[in-house]
């Protein structure tokens, strides 16, 4: 673990352990906020196997399997707090064997650059979703649950940054010159 998560993991548990609203049930945006969530990491997990059948890039591999792992401890704490709540499961997508990816036809599967982009944009959809999510809760273990999800994909988010400026896969908008603005 990095050294800002485990700052920000620590500064969690502090914060929680100065409220306890978990006497209270979950209101319905809370509700409706953890079931999405669940319901997106579930389909994200199902993608990530595909990503690991996919790729032989080594480094893209490791990617892949923190990712998987971090969506599938998001997806087991959101099923047990969903659970103790009442609140009914999301249907899941099934689980993807393992296969070789050479024995993917090259029409169907998708490049390297392709899956990191992809698993990149992930991140970047659900680090908003936490956001957005912790924002809207009331009760202190939600809320932070969700700030930690959040610092999970963006911790994630910044591995894959790295891998794609490397690779040479990072798309860069183009840069901006304003008009008038003296260009270098």
């Amino acid at each position: 673990m990095t050294g800002i998560a485990q700052f920000f993991e620590t500064t969690m548990d502090v914060i929680q352990s100065l409220t306890n609203s978990r006497s209270q049930p979950m209101h319905v945006g809370e509700v409706m906020t953890a079931w999405t969530y669940l319901a997106f990491v579930e389909s994200i997990v199902a993608f990530e196997e595909v990503g690991l059948n996919m790729t032989m890039e080594a480094d893209l591999k490791k990617l892949f399997t923190a990712s998987r792992k971090v969506a599938i401890e998001h997806r087991e704490h959101l099923t047990e707090l969903l659970r103790k709540e009442g609140v009914p499961l999301p249907e899941a997508p099934e689980g993807k064997p393992e296969c070789n990816p050479e024995a993917i036809p090259a029409g169907v599967k998708f490049t390297d650059n392709e899956l990191v982009n992809m698993l990149n944009m992930n991140f970047v959809v659900a680090a908003g979703m936490c956001a957005n999510a912790a924002s809207q809760s009331l009760r202190a273990d939600v809320s932070t649950m969700f700030l930690k999800f959040q610092m999970d994909k963006l911790s994630l988010s910044y591995q894959a940054k790295e891998l794609m400026e490397r690779k040479g896969w990072l798309k860069i908008p183009p840069f901006y010159n304003p008009p008038g603005s003296p260009r270098q």
